[in-house]
């Protein structure tokens, strides 16, 4: 009962960007990379946001470029 009770309250997380038909994450999109960086600068893991590895991939490689790019900065203040 109690085993059942915990995967109850386990809600799975659904990747937004398949909910939304996303083919291609921009890395110009300063405002939605910067959703999935936390305080210090760094990239918030898949298992906390909920995206799928595929997604997960993109963002990894669009905040990448956006920070070789000078469009977000390697660590925030």
């Amino acid at each position: 009962m109690a085993k059942q009770d915990i995967q109850d309250r386990k809600k799975r997380k659904s990747c937004s960007f398949c909910a939304e038909h996303v083919e291609f994450i921009d890395y110009k999109d300063a405002a939605k990379l910067k959703r999935y960086l936390t305080e210090a600068g760094k990239i918030i893991p898949r298992r906390v946001t909920g995206n799928c590895a595929m997604h997960q991939r993109m963002i990894t490689k669009a905040i990448k470029r956006a920070r070789e790019a000078a469009i977000i900065d390697y660590v925030f203040d």
